[in-house]
């Protein structure tokens, strides 16, 4: 797939209800209101997909069968897994469009849980070329596109901007391009909630790893520590990293974006809380990337009148224009 015609914009902006104007609004209300978007795993075709990880960790996948030739890899962010809301839409809204979708959790997520000793975190491309050699030995012939949320949009980037990636396009959802920046950026004010809200979830995904033995019972974290702590005490021993400093260094794509290969599109808002948006214009950026900065958006949230889900028909969109592509 190579980009000789340009990506054409999602032209419907994201009008906010006037509840939800502030990037704030956007990013607590999209995740608290409902979605009758089903269930990706219980979906009546859904078929479970075990994917063996180089160092002996497995990894729980569901494929969703399709006929456009196209295969959407769907991969969830911090603390979410397959049935995270937004994993739900975008699999209901591209199955309606024909494409198959594989809906993947990152390891010890979901259905992973007890499958790895390993932590997921944000540098993990190796996590999804494995998954997708694994694709692609099932259906060589699919067009396969990855579509990544937030730190999943970071890791879809570091593969687009790897030797020979594998896959053919890439769209990158409120992509958290600079560990370090977003680290510190989550500890300030009303995004600190944020941060709790992860932290509490990362730590009892961490006590219940060590009550199945798969994690030294030694590692701990306190409820009330920031992200940065976290990764610094938890994420980077376990990682293989020397401290969070190192982690981020060398995982986040932003020095590598000049690199991706592959046709990719990141969407982001100008009000996500915990983001620097201006990182992306001010990053060096490959010809491959088209960027789509919205006004409105908040972070993974898009909400739009009528609770409207505008990045749902952004996405949309955004995939029939990669998969155009000649």
């Amino acid at each position: 797939m190579s980009s000789e015609r340009t990506i054409e914009r999602y032209a419907a902006p994201c009008v906010p209800p006037w509840w939800a104007r502030g990037g704030h609004a956007q990013t607590i209300f999209a995740h608290v209101l409902p979605s009758e978007a089903p269930s990706v795993r219980s979906h009546p075709r859904a078929q479970r997909r075990e994917i063996a990880l180089d160092d002996g960790d497995r990894l729980v996948a569901f494929e969703l069968p399709g006929s456009s030739g196209v295969r959407v890899l769907l991969l969830h962010g911090l603390s979410g897994d397959v049935d995270s809301d937004y994993m739900r839409r975008a699999a209901q809204r591209l199955v309606a469009r024909g494409h198959g979708v594989w809906a993947v959790n990152h390891r010890g997520c979901g259905d992973g849980a007890g499958l790895a000793c390993k932590p997921y975190h944000s540098g993990r491309s190796d996590d999804l070329r494995a998954v997708l050699t694994a694709s692609r030995a099932l259906a060589p012939n699919l067009r396969h596109v990855v579509i990544g949320f937030s730190m999943s949009g970071n890791i879809a980037l570091l593969h687009a901007a790897e030797p020979a990636p594998l896959a053919d396009a890439v769209l990158a959802i409120n992509p958290v391009i600079d560990l370090a920046d977003a680290s510190e950026r989550i500890s300030r004010g009303l995004s600190r909630l944020y941060e709790l809200r992860f932290v509490r979830r990362l730590r009892a995904d961490l006590r219940e790893r060590q009550r199945l033995g798969l994690i030294d019972a030694r590692f701990a974290i306190r409820s009330t520590a920031s992200l940065r702590e976290f990764d610094e005490f938890i994420t980077a021993p376990l990682g293989g990293f020397t401290g969070a400093d190192d982690y981020y260094a060398r995982c986040s794509s932003r020095p590598r974006l000049a690199h991706v290969a592959r046709p990719a599109v990141i969407v982001a808002a100008a009000d996500d809380p915990f983001l620097d948006v201006g990182l992306y214009a001010r990053s060096e950026l490959s010809a491959q990337i088209t960027l789509h900065v919205e006004p409105h958006g908040g972070h993974i949230g898009f909400l739009g009148r009528g609770r409207e889900r505008w990045i749902d028909g952004a996405l949309e969109h955004y995939v029939e224009q990669l998969v155009s592509l000649r």
